[in-house]
């Protein structure tokens, strides 16, 4: 038997290819990776955008126009991280499609810990739609954040907290802002909980079959 525990510390980057995976994945099998490197384009761009973003309903839209036309290279870090997004989103679309059609969520652990993260993942990405303060976020921002209304007895008092008032405005963007900053570190976290469940499982195959049997 190998022991992992003295190969991890002695040859940490060998101990991958020791991780059992099945010999007949395919390439519907690779939007994992993808949706890893979608997730490190998303955090550099980001952080990058953040520093030059002001969060106030008078100068957020101001402060992106900003960014695109006089940063230095700001046009490439805010497309990328926009259509980024939309990438990120078709990835998770797809890789979901191929757990579903392949029976990954037979594995109850990394199933679960995978829809923490796309629960986690909308949120961010509605935080970050409303962020440029445009028309489109002004309203997504009223809807989405009304429906919490709905939730008996705790609904206004969570929407009155998350507007940070009466009604939306400037502490509603600061808000937002802050989450959308934050959730990313939370979603690393998330995704590692969901590589190492994966792993010490063995990913799932085409046929169902044991991952580590060859």
């Amino acid at each position: 038997l190998i022991n992992y525990k003295n190969m991890l510390h002695q040859h940490p980057l060998k101990l991958f290819n020791l991780l059992p995976v099945g010999s007949n994945i395919s390439t519907w099998w690779n939007f994992g990776s993808m949706l890893l490197a979608c997730l490190m384009i998303q955090t550099v761009t980001g952080f990058f955008l953040a520093i030059h973003y002001t969060a106030n309903i008078n100068l957020a839209f101001s402060s992106i126009i900003h960014i695109t036309r006089d940063v230095p290279y700001g046009w490439i870090m805010q497309n990328t991280h926009a259509i980024g997004a939309s990438m990120f989103f078709m990835c998770i679309y797809t890789h979901i499609a191929r757990g579903l059609y392949y029976g990954s969520y037979l594995n109850k652990e990394v199933w679960l810990s995978g829809t923490t993260l796309l629960i986690v993942l909308m949120r961010t990405a509605f935080f970050g739609y409303v962020l440029p303060w445009g028309q489109m976020s002004f309203w997504a921002a009223t809807v989405i954040t009304n429906l919490l209304t709905a939730i008996p007895y705790l609904g206004n008092t969570l929407t009155t907290w998350l507007w940070g008032g009466f009604s939306i405005n400037d502490p509603t963007l600061t808000r937002f802002f802050a989450l959308h900053f934050i959730l990313p570190f939370i979603i690393i976290s998330l995704s590692s909980i969901h590589i190492i469940l994966l792993h010490n499982e063995g990913s799932s195959n085409p046929l169902g079959t044991n991952s580590d049997i060859d």
